[in-house]
């Protein structure tokens, strides 16, 4: 059905509306009174954003300044800057140079598998497209955006993609999806604090509902909007509440109720800085606030109030809002009776929708060309049908393609997600048969550990019997060595001496005889039998000394141990062994279980306690033998290492010989192991 004059006007300035609000600068904080030098990075950004530049000049210091960079390292400063130049392309208007620097942005961010900047990169890509009107492409990078927003947890860049998106749907009459998208924002944000996102999602719903000529949720949002501006930290530039002022009084305005619009229009006029922050929307409220005066007849300050909106709309080459002006223009002059000037305006209002590519204009444009000529009004009337069933055939193709768009990313994803959870599988699979390998590597190395222990514990029960071995053949050796020599001392006590005895008498009995020369032999003899007499007793007494010396050889294999302690291992080693024990009055059983502990702990000191000093002290006190091991190490925790093989062999042969075994250690303060044991 084709659509009334009033309504086609709606629908365009709706639409310049939303883009002018949507569409903003992307502008950056411009350094001052810093001495920077003028081919400078910096001062190249800076100037070639500078409002106060020439449109040649910021230009040419844009793309000065993508020479400098394309030539640097791509890091993440790098990236950034591209980001700075893109912006600077936009906001001149050089969209080839903008296109060059985010496909390059791109290509690099992919490099450096930087994903938030490849977002940001087919974020720019959507503006691109959208500004280009190549809505299906623009949709198609926003949706790429969208997916790795989700996957990163990026909520407001997330929710500001949904509303890019929105605005594309709206723009090719996608109302129900554009109202679709909008809620999606909202649900981005609903636990973050993002007053702009909630602002523009309720000013965009508004927008929408008044296409879908749901005037009163159209108020209730733009309401909503407005109230959610109040103590909400947005720019006052960006003029959010005179964009909303503005809204309301045109849902008013479309409703007809032209009384109820103007003091919407008359106050956001009123704005501070409106004409310096937003001409183009100073200029919508001016073309808005005279349409309502003509449709009451309040011509006081008309046309000057359309005439003044067109100046700035030329000035800022708007050409939606020029169109808009010219037909509003053509209408009033209409109903002034002025033909020529109303024909004017229509013409050129259909000429520069043509050039633009704007058919929604066209269509408005002719049913105002066939108003005033009535004449013509077939010929406008068919090319109208005609442009206009050609509008709604493209309109339906293009929700056609959006769903289309949107359903192939949800296919990919849904294919992301099987590949991941393949790999997860792999993952999986691959994490068990290395576990199984590792149990089994675990086993296999305990079970080597056991026959270690098992050999070391057969080694040791050998050891022992050789100790035994060897003392017993000591013992045997020692006894009959004793033996022995008590033999030899009592015969040399009993037999030589006893008859040396006899010898000396029957020589003393001849000093009876007076020969001279018989007296001085005898004598001689005499004294020679004496000095004889004299060696064997201290023979025989030294024999008899020296089996109190002699011990069973103890000590010397505790000496062997010691030297070969000295020999293999840096630490110092000192040894105290109290001379004053008799070896041969302690039992066999508590020589070896002492050798042994001493075995055991020099051991343990060797291969744990990095110890610098050792000392062993052995020493009898009263009717017990004391054995105490001190070593300087890295020291341990007593109650956790108690459980060890080594210190529960030490305590098994303390035990064993009835004694009573003591540690005591920290991490850091060495060691002191005392083990007190009785002489039997």
């Amino acid at each position: 059905m084709v659509k009334t004059h009033d309504k086609l006007v709606k629908k365009f300035c709706l639409i310049l509306l939303l883009f002018l609000f949507w569409n903003c600068s992307k502008k950056e904080s411009l350094i001052t009174g810093l001495n920077i030098p003028e081919d400078s990075l910096l001062n190249l950004l800076s100037s070639s954003n500078n409002l106060n530049f020439p449109l040649n000049k910021r230009k040419e210091n844009t793309q000065k300044a993508l020479d400098i960079i394309i030539n640097q390292t791509n890091d993440s400063l790098n990236r950034v800057n591209l980001f700075r130049v893109a912006n600077r392309y936009y906001n001149v208007n050089d969209w080839k140079g903008y296109k060059k620097t985010v496909d390059l942005a791109l290509e690099r961010s992919q490099l450096s598998r930087d994903t938030i900047n490849t977002a940001k990169s087919y974020t720019y890509l959507g503006d691109y497209y959208g500004v280009q009107f190549v809505s299906d492409s623009a949709f198609f990078y926003y949706s790429k955006a969208e997916k790795i927003y989700i996957r990163l947890g990026d909520n407001y860049n997330l929710a500001r993609t949904y509303l890019n998106k929105s605005l594309l749907q709206f723009n090719e009459s996608d109302f129900s999806g554009s109202e679709i998208a909008v809620f999606n924002a909202l649900r981005a944000i609903k636990e973050d604090k993002a007053d702009d996102i909630i602002y523009e999602s309720y000013n965009l719903l508004g927008i929408v509902y008044n296409e879908k000529e749901e005037y009163d949720k159209s108020i209730e949002f733009h309401t909503k909007a407005l109230e959610s501006l109040e103590n909400k930290n947005i720019p006052t530039q960006y003029q959010s509440k005179a964009t909303s002022l503005n809204n309301i009084g045109y849902v008013y305005q479309n409703l007809k109720r032209h009384e109820q619009a103007i003091p919407f229009f008359q106050k956001g006029l009123k704005e501070k800085s409106l004409i310096n922050d937003k001409p183009s929307l100073y200029a919508m409220l001016l073309d808005n606030l005279a349409y309502s005066k003509f449709k009451l007849k309040e011509f006081d300050e008309l046309p000057a109030l359309f005439y003044q909106s067109l100046k700035i709309r030329d000035s800022l080459e708007l050409t939606a809002g020029i169109i808009n002006n010219k037909l509003h223009l053509s209408e009033y002059f209409a109903y002034k009776v002025d033909t020529v000037k109303a024909l004017k305006y229509s013409q050129e209002a259909l000429q520069l929708s043509k050039s633009s590519k704007n058919y929604r204009n066209v269509l408005a444009s002719l049913k105002q060309l066939a108003t005033i000529e009535p004449q013509k009004a077939a010929i406008y009337t068919k090319e109208y049908i005609h442009i206009n069933d050609s509008l709604q055939k493209a309109e339906r193709k293009m929700g056609n393609k959006f769903t289309r768009i949107e359903y192939e990313t949800e296919e990919i994803k849904s294919e992301n997600t099987d590949l991941v959870q393949q790999n997860r599988n792999l993952l999986y699979f691959f994490t068990g048969l290395a576990m199984l390998g590792l149990f089994s590597f675990v086993i296999k190395t305990q079970k080597a550990k056991n026959r270690e222990l098992l050999f070391k514990q057969q080694q040791q029960m050998a050891n022992e019997e050789i100790y035994n071995l060897m003392i017993s053949q000591q013992n045997s050796i020692e006894i009959n060595r004793i033996k022995e020599k008590k033999r030899v001392a009592r015969e040399l006590h009993d037999g030589v001496l006893g008859r040396m005895f006899g010898v000396r008498i029957n020589l003393d009995s001849l000093n009876k005889i007076l020969d001279e020369t018989a007296v001085e032999k005898r004598n001689n003899y005499l004294t020679e039998l004496k000095n004889i007499e004299q060696d064997i007793r201290e023979i025989s007494h030294d024999l008899n000394r020296e089996k109190s010396e002699l011990i069973n050889n103890f000590v010397a294999i505790v000496d062997n141990l010691f030297e070969e302690q000295k020999k293999t291992h840096k630490s110092r080693f000192v040894s105290n062994i109290d001379p004053a024990i008799k070896w041969e009055l302690v039992s066999n059983s508590l020589k070896i279980n002492f050798y042994r502990i001493l075995q055991e702990a020099l051991q343990n000191i060797n291969k744990y306690a990095n110890a610098n000093i050792i000392k062993i002290e052995l020493k009898k006190v009263e009717d017990h033998l004391i054995l105490k091991i001190t070593d300087d190490g890295i020291g341990f925790n007593v109650k956790t290492a108690r459980k060890g093989i080594g210190l529960q062999n030490i305590l098994f042969r303390a035990k064993e010989c009835d004694g009573v075994f003591d540690i005591k250690s920290s991490k850091g303060e060495g060691t002191i192991i005392t083990v007190t044991a009785p002489i039997e």
